[in-house]
Order: structure tokens, then C-alpha cells, then sequence
């Protein structure tokens, strides 16, 4: 294999980790606060649209992302208030977010003139760093710094040890005088912003362009991820990375004409997916997961 094949797969396979990194350290602050919102797909649905329209309406790729941060911090919002001040069932929400998500986006789309798919013009798109062997968006260091820093949040800091307290002992962090729903509520809109800015990284980075299927599972992986990981963001970034790789590795076999010959394209796309499913089939079990994690609190 030429070494500028090696620096491609490298490259695809770090813009592929990105999306899924993300929302995977948002969903980590989430859970580790005992919120658990299955609706990351729609998030990073809508993050997707609103970044695309942010940033063709503004002429400038900075507003679209930022876009796509209000859309997931105002959808983290609504979940972490229904979540917590009315105690809804988190995993009917985060559903509901999901259908809501691919109803909403399918009507814009249309709206728009292009049913199922929207191209977000070149000058909008956030510009690439040139390394010389490639180029890379800047959201790559974006995402490892955020792994890191949230690392040390929640492991290092009096902030990191209320928010693992309402998680895993939300009566006795009441006790000691945490506003456990307070800070539910705060994680909520923490992770949707993570994910409404992986999805706007699709439309208005990576990919260019919204799609009713932009988001290829990618939520639920990144649910995945966070199993794998444990709530420790240093490991759902390497998860981010196994995806990404396999993710990468499919996209360049898929384009090789000489590979394309002996394996067929479809079971090449799915090779991310199934290297997923076997790292967290290995993983599960072995996680301790806080444990108030999905249940609502009342003080009594």
C-alpha cells in the first residue's frame, strides 16, 4: 500500500471519528449526571440542518456551527426539563426526538426544493487545514482537546465529582445540598450542544450537504461508544477512532477498483457497524453504569 493511500485512510478515518466522538463525550456528561437520552440520532439530525442553514443564511461556516450548537442545546433543554421538572420517561423522549427529528428534516428538505438532499455551497463550508499531506478540518483537534478536558472535568474537579454524585447517589447529593435536577438539567444542554455541533460537522464540514440519512446511525454508535467506554471520554474517543478507522478503511476499499472487484461494496459499508457492535458485545458486563442513571429524582 503507497504511503499516500496510508495518509488518506489516516484522514478519513479522523474526520469519521469526529461526529460520533462528540456526542458520545456529551452523552458521557449526561449519564454520568443519570440522564440517559437515546435521542442523539435526532439531534445530530437537526444539528445537521440547522448548521447547513445557519451558515448559508450568514455566509459564514463559524454561524452555522454555532447553529447547530443552539439547535442541540435548545433540544438538550427540552429533554433535561421534561427529564426532570415533569420526570417523563427519558427513552420515550429521546424517541420522540428521533421521529420528530426525520419528520422534520424530510418537510425542510422539501421546503427547500430538494427532496432528500440539500448541497451547502463550498464558501460556507469550514476551511481545511493543508498539512501537505492532506488536509484536515480544524474540528479534529477540537474534538481530542474536548476528550481531554472533559476527562479531567469530571475526574479532577469539585464540578466533575457533583455531577458523578447526582448520578450515582442523587438522595444523598441532595442531602449535602447539590441541586440534583439543576445540574441534570445542565449536563442535558452540555450534551446537546456537543451533538448539534457533530451535526452540523456533517453538513457543514464533512459531508457538504444535508441528506435525510446524513446521520447513518451515527447517534446510536455514539450510544454504543459510551458503553464501550465506560463514561470515561479518553476511551470514547478511541472508540470515535475504531469507528472512524473502519469508517475510513470502507470508504477507500469502496473506491479501489481493483478490491471493489473481489468484495462487494455492501458488506464493505458494513464493516464499521459490525467492528462496533463486537467492541461493545465485548465491553458490556463489564461497565458500572451510575446508579440512578434513567430514573427521574424526587425529593421527598
Amino acid at each position: 500500500m503507497e504511503m499516500a493511500h496510508l495518509w488518506g485512510i489516516l484522514f478519513l478515518s479522523l474526520h469519521a471519528m469526529v461526529p460520533i466522538t462528540l456526542a458520545a463525550i456529551g452523552e458521557t456528561i449526561e449519564e454520568s449526571a443519570g440522564l440517559f437520552n437515546i435521542g442523539l440520532e435526532g439531534i445530530l439530525l437537526l444539528g445537521a440542518l440547522a448548521g447547513a442553514l445557519g451558515a448559508e443564511a450568514s455566509g459564514s461556516a463559524s454561524i452555522g456551527l454555532l447553529s447547530g450548537i443552539a439547535t442541540g442545546a435548545l433540544v438538550g433543554l427540552l429533554f433535561g426539563g421534561i427529564s426532570t421538572t415533569l420526570r417523563g420517561s427519558q427513552l420515550i423522549i429521546g424517541v420522540g426526538i428521533n421521529l420528530f427529528a426525520l419528520g422534520f428534516v424530510a418537510l425542510m428538505l422539501t421546503i427547500l426544493g430538494a427532496p432528500g438532499f440539500h448541497s451547502v455551497s463550498r464558501e460556507v463550508q469550514v476551511p481545511l487545514i493543508p498539512l501537505g499531506v492532506g488536509n484536515l478540518s480544524p474540528l479534529v483537534p477540537v474534538t481530542i482537546v474536548l476528550a481531554f478536558a472533559v476527562w479531567w472535568l469530571l475526574r479532577r474537579t469539585q464540578l466533575g465529582i457533583w455531577i458523578r454524585a447526582a448520578g450515582d447517589n442523587p438522595g444523598a447529593a441532595d442531602v449535602a445540598g447539590l441541586p440534583v435536577n439543576a445540574l441534570r438539567l445542565g449536563t442535558a444542554v452540555v450534551a446537546g450542544m456537543l451533538a448539534g455541533l457533530a451535526g452540523a460537522y456533517l453538513s457543514v464540514d464533512w459531508f457538504g450537504a444535508v441528506t435525510k440519512e446524513i446521520t447513518a446511525g451515527r447517534g446510536f454508535i455514539a450510544l454504543a461508544i459510551v458503553v464501550f467506554s465506560g463514561l470515561n471520554p479518553l476511551l470514547a474517543l478511541l472508540g470515535g477512532f475504531i469507528f472512524g478507522l473502519f469508517d475510513g478503511l470502507a470508504t477507500w476499499v469502496a473506491t479501489y477498483p481493483g478490491i471493489k472487484k473481489i468484495i462487494p461494496w455492501q458488506f464493505v459499508a458494513m464493516a464499521p457497524y459490525i467492528v462496533t457492535l463486537a467492541v461493545v458485545a465485548g465491553g458490556i458486563g463489564r461497565v458500572r453504569f451510575p446508579k440512578g442513571l434513567g430514573v427521574p429524582y424526587l425529593r421527598e
